[in-house]
């Protein structure tokens, strides 16, 4: 469980950081060798650490993690797609709120740039009117795709659905 749980953390920390190492050094205050240790499953992080890892993902994002990771426990078999498994259920619970008129798109710019191309922060949100408790879905998408994202959220949705390997 815990390589699943590490995969899925290293791909959200390349979604929202320039490198892994940025965030290893800069954010944890870790070495690249104590990490390495702690994603082989040799050493613990502190709550604090462990905290700043969790900080990566909306309240909603993490409830789907443990989901994922709960289930590659129970079935085996879910093991080798876990990660695939997180990034279809944010795409297919964000196609839902946005079908049922649910959820919100918002484009927030990144000042992020990952092998020469740009890249947008798309957020998905349901907004329940009290502070705090909003269920929010982030997604990387290249930052060309700005002009389709305004006009047809949803459609982008669905194309990103089609390429989830590449997001």
């Amino acid at each position: 469980m815990h390589s699943i749980y590490v995969e899925i953390v290293t791909q959200t920390i390349l979604e929202k950081y320039s490198s892994e190492e940025e965030f290893v050094l800069h954010t944890l205050g870790l070495t690249d060798g104590k990490w390495r240790l702690w994603k082989e499953g040799m050493t613990n992080l502190s709550p604090e650490l462990n905290q700043k890892i969790v900080n990566l993902f909306s309240d909603y994002e993490w409830m789907v993690v443990q989901k994922v990771l709960r289930q590659s426990v129970i079935y085996p078999e879910k093991r080798t797609v876990a990660m695939e498994d997180y990034r279809k259920m944010k795409l297919k619970i964000a196609q839902e709120w946005l079908q049922h008129g649910l959820g919100t798109v918002e484009l927030l710019p990144q000042d992020l740039q990952q092998n020469g191309q740009q890249w947008l922060n798309l957020k998905v949100t349901i907004s329940y009117g009290e502070w705090g408790f909003d269920d929010v879905l982030s997604f990387r998408v290249p930052a060309v795709l700005q002009k389709a994202i305004t006009r047809e959220p949803q459609a982008l949705i669905e194309w990103m659905n089609e390429r989830l390997e590449e997001i």
